[in-house]
């Protein structure tokens, strides 16, 4: 794993945490370069504001932190 893919890694692993305290998770289900794609669980999974999730959250915090470029996709 690179260094660009660790860090991602390890910060999603901390958000995952928010996630959970709302019923929900999320499964990394891959990384490559500066694109993410994960998977919503629980009740993220169905929720119709998991793009906003994604989008204004996950994606926001990591392009902030790690690098503007990184991008996350949803994976059904």
């Amino acid at each position: 794993m690179d260094e660009l893919s660790k860090k991602i890694t390890d910060r999603l692993e901390e958000l995952r945490a928010c996630l959970q305290a709302d019923g929900g998770d999320l499964e990394i289900v891959a990384i490559e370069g500066k694109v993410v794609q994960v998977k919503l669980r629980g009740a993220c999974g169905g929720c119709p504001h998991a793009t906003m999730t994604i989008k204004n959250g996950l994606e926001r915090i990591l392009r902030e932190e790690i690098d503007p470029e990184i991008t996350i996709e949803r994976v059904l």
